[in-house]
């Protein structure tokens, strides 16, 4: 019989809910859930379960979970709930957004949101004058500017967003608090340095990707990481085969893709799938992790 494991993908933690985005998860919704994957879930240390999915005594209900991309919120917010319920989590961080880094589509947020006025003027960057009257049209502008914008290319993209302010807020973790996510027990897994979709790099820059960014993170705790987190993830787009390779050779135990369903003992740990939650409710989230554990990674 083969025992699934459910991998839990979280990104952001919010404070308090947001208005422009109402679907992200804040403080109250994560402790929910918290609350409830500890009581019909085994959880368990993403490294622990990889270990015992592999040797077949994973026990039943056996879940993780895990944070990528390494935003500040998952320290602030995210890790004082955790250690409420005792969960030891994994976080996947890419290293290069440290210490006063933002991701690119958070600028773009940034840039929308705090835009003066009900109007934004972003000719400069090739865009247009955009009405920003009332909440629902700042959303859509936001989604609009990260949809054109990640059809471009690495270098363009930045080229463009750079035009459209001086500087952006930072949402990022600091070293220290990385540091302290380790010593409070938490896992700490690497997710490259400025995180490219490595199929659009070449493999030599893929190859410094994966180990200056995992290097970085090894000086930071002074301990070994032996997770990853492929960039977006989805297998056959975002990396490939030989990517997989890469990280064998360079020692890395376990990976985490984008892909949906369960991992069991014959996965290959280095294409784990995971389960992104979002329900507001227990029902709807009990239901798509039961759906979640029937199907297969894809």
């Amino acid at each position: 019989m083969q025992v699934p494991l459910s991998i839990v993908l979280y990104r952001r933690v919010l404070a308090r809910p947001d208005a422009l985005f109402p679907e992200q998860i804040d403080a109250l919704r994560f402790e929910q859930q918290v609350r409830l994957l500890t009581r019909w879930f085994k959880l368990l240390p993403l490294s622990d379960a990889v270990r015992r999915l592999r040797e077949r005594t994973l026990p039943g209900c056996a879940a993780c979970i895990c944070f990528e991309n390494g935003y500040a919120d998952n320290a602030s917010v995210a890790l004082p709930i955790l250690q409420r319920y005792r969960v030891r989590a994994t976080f996947f961080v890419a290293s290069g957004f440290l210490d006063g880094g933002c991701m690119w589509k958070d600028a773009v947020i940034d840039v929308v949101r705090s835009a003066i006025g009900d109007r934004l003027n972003l000719t400069a960057s090739g865009f247009a004058t955009y009405d920003l009257a009332c909440p629902l049209r700042r959303r859509a502008v936001i989604d609009m500017l990260i949809d054109t914008l990640g059809r471009l290319p690495h270098g363009e993209r930045l080229e463009r967003i750079r035009g459209m302010a001086r500087s952006f807020a930072p949402t990022m973790m600091t070293s220290d608090e990385v540091l302290a996510l380790h010593r409070s027990g938490m896992e700490i897994g690497a997710q490259t340095v400025s995180h490219p979709v490595l199929t659009s790099i070449s493999n030599a820059d893929a190859r410094l990707e994966i180990a200056n960014g995992r290097a970085r993170l090894q000086e930071i705790i002074q301990a070994p990481v032996r997770l990853f987190a492929y960039p977006n993830g989805k297998p056959g787009q975002d990396f490939e085969m030989r990517h997989v390779r890469m990280l064998r050779s360079q020692g890395f135990d376990a990976a985490i893709t984008s892909a949906h369903g369960a991992a069991r003992h014959d996965t290959d740990p280095m294409l784990l799938p995971r389960f992104m939650p979002s329900e507001r409710g227990a029902a709807g989230l009990l239901l798509r992790m039961a759906c979640n554990l029937a199907s297969t990674p894809a």
